[in-house]
């Protein structure tokens, strides 16, 4: 594999920790569905069926605001790197990048805009360690390469 070739990274453990927070918020959900039934504590109503579907709805529900923190990715080639977190995204050409910082004690990578701005990339995730530290070396072997190939553009007679 060529040090500068495309790729795409998503979190490791994150996405099992939501996965997993997803299932469980479904089965309480459904349990508790399930002990829905006869009048309520003062007397005045009872539990339906629609009640307890209401109630595996809401699971649902949850279970998807959970997977949401599974989206995050990054995407990066020759030409530039897409950022995908939890709400919202963006495409930057590797121009526009200062840097790759993954400061010691960060949860997360950014990217460094020459505008001083921060573009957080949640996919790459401290709590992925070694899977993460990898993917921020990969990053900016492409943004070297491609400020490279910026370089010798700009000086074709090689001085």
């Amino acid at each position: 594999m060529s040090e500068t070739e495309a790729f795409r990274i998503r979190p490791r453990r994150i996405r099992l920790v939501c996965w997993a927070s997803a299932i469980a918020l479904v089965l309480l959900f459904t349990v508790l569905a399930t002990s829905l039934h006869g009048a309520t504590g003062s007397g005045y109503g009872s539990f339906q069926r629609g009640d307890q579907l209401g109630m595996v709805g809401l699971g649902v529900l949850g279970a998807l605001a959970f997977l949401l923190f599974t989206r995050p990715r990054v995407e990066a080639d020759a030409q530039r790197v897409r950022v995908q977190n939890v709400i919202g995204s963006y495409e930057l050409p590797w121009e526009l990048v200062r840097g790759i910082r993954f400061d010691r004690g960060a949860p997360w990578a950014s990217l460094e805009l020459h505008d001083d701005d921060l573009v957080p990339m949640l996919a790459l995730q401290a709590a992925d360690k070694e899977l993460a530290v990898d993917a921020v070396r990969r990053l900016r072997r492409l943004h070297q390469a491609r400020l490279a190939e910026g370089a010798a553009a700009t000086d074709p007679g090689g001085h």
